[in-house]
């Protein structure tokens, strides 16, 4: 079952003391659960609040959580501009961004733009992907692409929601990983990744 406050979407969480923190950061920090076939949603697993501050800066809301860190990046196989499988794995050698996003995602579609821009200016000391949760793959991903304009990203597709599922969190997920495919960091909601914190928070691994 979700709980749903303002625009984020928590899910019941067995801990009562995960709870209460989640309730006090809900208000705060912008999200969207994930979609379900047809006109449903899926709802399971739960949004990790246990560690991170909720801050909001115009459109931009999110909460920074590092309770993860140190954690292996997921095997979970998805798909990449060539419609090959791969896995985060294949990205090891440099630090790597993952973005976890959706057409459907209002916060989601907002920070795209600036997650292009870190793409373009970072290429050369990390790489940045951002891995479409639709369900419907390519088919709703590969149009939003050609009309958004990004010239950085390329459309990867997880349709079954492999790395959400890993990921156990909401709509827009970015995951910091350092270059043997350690967790850092991870930042739920929208965030300018052309920002000062955004900068702040790269500048924590090192290639």
């Amino acid at each position: 079952m979700l709980l749903l406050f303002g625009v984020f979407a928590i899910r019941r969480v067995p801990n009562p003391s995960l709870l209460i923190l989640a309730l006090a950061l809900a208000g705060s920090v912008a999200g969207c659960d994930r979609q379900k076939a047809g006109s449903e949603q899926a709802a399971q697993g739960q949004a990790n609040v246990s560690a991170g501050q909720a801050k909001g800066v115009g459109a931009f809301e999110y909460m920074i959580d590092r309770s993860h860190k140190g954690e292996a990046a997921p095997q979970a196989a998805f798909s990449g501009p060539d419609d090959a499988a791969v896995s985060l794995a294949a990205f090891r050698g440099k630090p790597l961004l993952v973005n976890l996003w959706a057409t459907w995602c209002a916060p989601c579609v907002a920070e795209m733009p600036t997650l292009d821009a870190l793409a373009a200016s970072s290429k050369d000391r990390m790489t940045v992907i951002a891995v479409a949760q639709d369900l419907q793959g390519a088919e709703v991903v590969d149009p939003w692409f050609q009309k958004a304009g990004l010239t950085a990203l390329q459309p990867y597709l997880d349709p079954e929601n492999g790395l959400l599922d890993a990921a156990n969190s909401a709509l827009p997920t970015s995951i910091y990983y350092d270059a043997e495919g350690r967790e850092i960091w991870r930042v739920i909601g929208a965030i300018d990744w052309q920002g000062a914190e955004a900068k702040a928070l790269l500048a924590e691994a090192k290639s």
